[in-house]
């Protein structure tokens, strides 16, 4: 019987994926990674805190299977925090989940099944794996097949020990099926909704955290147009992302969207709805699920993880890539991810800068 170490957060998805997997005839363990803890509030269940790990324990408990906790608290700080600080600080709009998968889940999953003894790996993320074909020792990364709940996007910065370990049962379901799953096994977690927070982010309030850890991203300076001239004041640099058009304050016959973020002379700049489409995006810190790439190539391109991926050429420079767009797409925002597709497969992806 494989052994599979699963990811359980707490919620309905982690939770699902281990009952399948058991289903399946694999011996599973679950592991969850206490990652934060919020200090000003009880109820705070978001993914991977405290009483999320309460609660994935006790789903455990109700399938039968074997749960631990692995308090990951202190890499946390120094792999997802203090980099995605940084990054509003320099202008930038990270991606913490992408930042997390990278340093901390996969790793410290990996690490688990080490210790355990087991084969395999396994989270409740949407998307699929494929085995390796063509004479590639790489496992694929695929779309899951609900295209609403896709989650490829954030898994691009998987490493190939990780990736061919992987095992993700939901790929090939629905969220309405995982729900119904749940229900029919009377999981705590079958209707509770989905967390629309960042496990260290209380109420969404991004600059409330970012301004407690760097007070200079959140000083006011100026709203500029495209010509330079001061148009406005803003409140701070971590409350803005290109492409964003609320909180501006700026009254105008047409509405004022963020084109740019210029954290050297703490000043935003603004214009018009098209002026925030871009054609080409320049991507470094590059992964490859497929064999890397030198030269150019077709692919479809997604810049946010709620965006569709589009057509573009890919024009390898280097360790660097250069996408231009089949047709302008609406405000890709440095330091958010650009991911590759060729169909439903991952190529790679990488940090889009500015």
């Amino acid at each position: 019987m494989p052994k599979v170490v699963v990811g359980m957060s707490g919620g309905v998805d982690s939770s699902v994926t281990a009952c399948l997997l058991r289903e399946q005839g694999f011996d599973v363990e679950g592991v969850s990674f206490v990652l934060w803890e919020a200090r000003n509030r009880s109820d705070f269940t978001a993914c991977c805190s405290l009483e999320a790990t309460r609660s994935a324990s006790a789903t455990a408990r109700s399938l039968g299977i074997t749960h631990t906790s692995v308090d990951v608290r202190q890499e946390f700080v120094e792999k997802v925090i203090e980099p995605f600080v940084d990054s509003y600080s320099r202008g930038l709009t990270p991606n913490p989940c992408i930042l997390c998968n990278r340093h901390i889940k996969f790793p410290f999953l990996l690490r688990e099944a080490e210790k355990s003894g087991a084969e395999y790996i396994a989270t409740g993320h949407y998307a699929r794996t494929a085995a390796p074909a063509g004479g590639n020792n790489t496992t694929a990364l695929r779309k899951g097949i609900d295209a609403g709940k896709d989650q490829s996007y954030v898994l691009y910065c998987l490493q190939h020990n990780e990736l061919n370990r992987l095992v993700l049962p939901l790929g090939e379901h629905c969220k309405s099926a995982v729900r119904a799953i749940a229900r029919s096994l009377k999981l705590d977690a079958a209707d509770r909704p989905e967390s629309q927070e960042i496990c260290f982010i209380e109420n969404r309030s991004y600059a409330s955290f970012i301004e407690k850890l760097s007070p200079s991203a959140c000083e006011p300076g100026a709203i500029v147009n495209r010509e330079g001239k001061t148009i406005g004041t803003h409140k701070g640099i971590c409350r803005y992302t290109v492409g964003q058009r609320k909180g501006l304050g700026i009254a105008a016959p047409d509405p004022y969207y963020v084109t740019r973020v210029d954290a050297a002379n703490n000043t935003i700049e603004v214009g018009s709805l098209e002026e925030t489409k871009a054609t080409e995006i320049t991507v470094s810190d590059l992964n490859w699920i497929s064999s890397p790439k030198a030269g150019s190539f077709r692919a479809t391109v997604k810049v946010r993880s709620m965006m569709r991926d589009r057509p573009a050429s890919v024009q390898m420079r280097g360790d660097v890539a250069r996408v231009i767009f089949d047709e302008p797409q609406f405000a890709p925002a440095p330091g958010q991810s650009a991911v590759f597709y060729d169909g439903d497969a991952v190529i790679g992806g990488g940090i889009i800068v500015p």
